[in-house]
């Protein structure tokens, strides 16, 4: 990963801007068109959806419900928090660039704010379906597993980009791919959400991840040496 001396740590007015434009705006544009699509699912559009949900009950396992389990806590608050801070605390140990080292966190930070806020609004109800998780007091749209999943494993995957070992690059990028998707696919077989709202998950925390990384112009520096 990026080495040698680091440069310049940007300026707290640096920051404090970068913040604002960067990060606050395309937020804000963001939870508008999560609420306006949201809107638009539950008022206008009925979409049949809940038959991919039944499908997925009637191929049930209990090998699959266990799976399933792990693969859906991975999505967790509490799990990615924990990860979160093992990730930025490594790579700013290894690059000595903090700003670089929390895209991660700014990515999982602006996902929770505009889900947890645009989820209340819209209050689109789960899956008439037997459910195998405690719905929580959220409602359905977006998913928030598959969307903090994304958000963070999404940035990581835009850091590994700096990673200059190829095969260690590679699997990183390949690992923080496959695990959102997973979670979203782990979140509908186990009843909590529609399709739309795990897609819905997905194109938001990619958009947190992509805000995440272009945060400061100082988070896509140079390869050291």
């Amino acid at each position: 990963m990026l080495a040698g001396p680091p440069p310049t740590a940007p300026s707290r007015a640096e920051v404090g801007h970068a913040v604002v434009r960067r990060v606050l705006v395309p937020a804000v544009v963001l939870w508008l068109v999560v609420v306006g699509v949201g809107f638009l699912l539950v008022s206008v559009l009925a979409l049949p959806e809940v038959g991919v949900n039944e499908a997925l009950v009637r191929a049930r396992t209990p090998v699959w419900d266990t799976v399933t389990a792990v693969l859906s806590g991975l999505g967790t608050t509490e799990a990615l928090i924990g990860t979160c801070v093992v990730v930025v605390g490594l790579v700013w140990w290894r690059t000595r660039r903090w700003w670089f080292a929390v895209v991660p966190a700014i990515a999982l930070t602006v996902q929770t704010a505009v889900f947890l806020t645009s989820s209340l609004v819209v209050g689109r109800e789960r899956p008439d379906v037997p459910r195998l998780d405690e719905a929580p007091p959220t409602s359905g749209f977006p998913s928030g597993h598959s969307g903090a999943s994304t958000a963070f494993y999404v940035a990581c995957l835009l850091c590994a980009t700096r990673i200059r070992t190829p095969w260690l690059r590679v699997l990183v990028q390949v690992v923080c791919a496959l695990v959102p998707l997973a979670v979203g696919v782990a979140r509908m077989y186990r009843g909590m959400h529609f399709p739309s709202d795990v897609l819905a998950g997905f194109a938001v925390g990619i958009t947190c991840a992509v805000i995440g990384w272009r945060w400061l112009p100082s988070t896509v520096p140079s390869r050291g040496r």
